[in-house]
């Protein structure tokens, strides 16, 4: 069917603006975020994520007015969808997003979810919601799809544009309008699924692979500690078998691989089945922080240090290197471990003002403080321009560096 789309994206963090400003290129667009200062941002061009670069133009408005809402005939929601502090799903802005849609949705609309939900959450839970409010009825009135996003903030290889998108629709017709809406936008192609349950599937699975993969690394690291073998020699020598999966150890956070597995975790537990092994993965996972607390205080007390009040530095605090995405980060956790070690500790993150919070310094390199243990927790492309003279030269007497990327020749200690 032919008709003059107009799209209105519902959020407009990571996934929503990126989305924004692509069909912004073909048809008009509404991008519209609750929050005011964000949106009074965007309209001056100025992305406060560094993520992407904003170019307003005629078909393009941000808002954080309803109201603007109401021309629309294609909605994608793209809001957050965490876990509270039980790991159990909030839905909290995915239905209020609903809410909202539904009160400008009219006959022959077509709502997209983008936001990670576990199986059966779109027609469950937000249709239902649609459906309520507008007094439109599914499949009938109004229709919907869903379409996993796969943003990676920070890594220019991945872009929106550079990712195979996943698409399905709630009738046949739908799904495929749907795919055809993404292949403007999307310049290596779609994946048309069967149906909304197997997108939403897909897509809760795709982190939780990574999930479960980085898990055993991490279990190898500390076991490989305890042995004595260095961890980044081994993985090495195992890649040289072709079949061998290119997996690393380290921190475990995110909107993403931190928290997608908990959504399926939830459903499969919901319908009587509890996955062991998904279980001990966000185990393992969620200890590493714990550990490398402990390595950095065994370090220092080798190093003949006082523990109490010792000044540690933390460099790099966002969840992944080079983003300013701070969602789920676990380098928190560390800062917050050795703090109950009555250690004083400083964190630098080029990403991040000195006003995110009071650990946070500029660069250490300009100050005169010196440190008793310096943790590099994330590999920032700045970071890999230092060197372990650089670092020597932070030191408060013996160098305690713990390189938990593994981008430093040399360092106190690997993981």
């Amino acid at each position: 069917m032919e008709k003059e789309y107009k799209i209105a994206i519902i959020g407009l963090g990571y996934v929503g603006l990126p989305l924004a400003l692509a069909f912004a290129k073909h048809y008009k667009v509404v991008g519209y975020d609750v929050n005011a200062e964000r949106v009074g941002q965007l309209n001056k061009g100025v992305d406060a994520n560094l993520d992407v670069e904003v170019e307003v133009n005629s078909n393009l408005i941000f808002s954080n007015n309803e109201n603007d809402l109401k021309k629309s005939n294609i909605y994608i929601i793209t809001v957050p969808t965490p876990v509270d502090k039980d790991n159990v799903p909030d839905l909290t802005s995915l239905k209020s997003a609903s809410e909202l849609v539904a009160n400008s949705l009219q006959k022959g609309d077509i709502v997209i979810y983008e936001s990670t939900v576990y199986p059966g959450v779109t027609e469950d839970i937000c249709v239902p919601i649609l459906a309520k409010i507008s007094g439109l009825s599914y499949n009938h009135e109004f229709y919907c799809g869903y379409s996993p996003e796969r943003i990676s903030p920070g890594a220019e290889k991945y872009t929106l544009e550079n990712v195979v998108k996943v698409t399905s629709g709630s009738t046949s017709k739908v799904a495929d309008l749907v795919d055809d809406l993404y292949k403007k936008i999307i310049k290596v192609g779609t994946y048309k699924a069967l149906s909304i349950k197997v997108a939403e599937a897909a897509k809760v699975i795709e982190n939780t692979q990574r999930d479960v993969n980085i898990a055993l690394m991490n279990e190898l690291a500390m076991m490989f500690d305890k042995m004595d073998i260095n961890t980044s020699e081994v993985l090495s020598a195992a890649k040289s078998k072709w079949n061998f999966l290119d997996f690393k150890p380290g921190l475990v956070g995110g909107h993403c691989i931190g928290v997608d597995p908990y959504y399926l975790l939830h459903k499969s537990e919901e319908m009587g089945y509890k996955p062991t092994l998904l279980h001990s993965s966000r185990t393992i996972n969620n200890n590493v922080a714990s550990f490398i607390v402990d390595k950095t205080i065994k370090l220092m007390i080798d190093a003949d240090k006082e523990i109490k009040g010792a000044s540690v530095l933390i460099m790099g605090y966002t969840f992944k290197e080079n983003c300013a995405d701070t969602r789920n980060t676990k380098v928190k956790d560390i800062m917050d471990g050795l703090e109950s070690y009555s250690c004083r500790v400083s964190v630098f993150d080029p990403y991040l003002s000195v006003d995110f919070g009071g650990n946070f310094i500029g660069s250490p390199f300009l100050g005169e403080k010196r440190y008793d243990a310096i943790i590099v927790a994330v590999s920032h492309n700045k970071f890999i321009e230092y060197t372990t003279n650089d670092f020597k030269q932070l030191s408060n007497g013996k160098l305690v560096l713990l390189d938990i990327k593994g981008i430093y020749k040399e360092s106190s200690w690997k993981f």
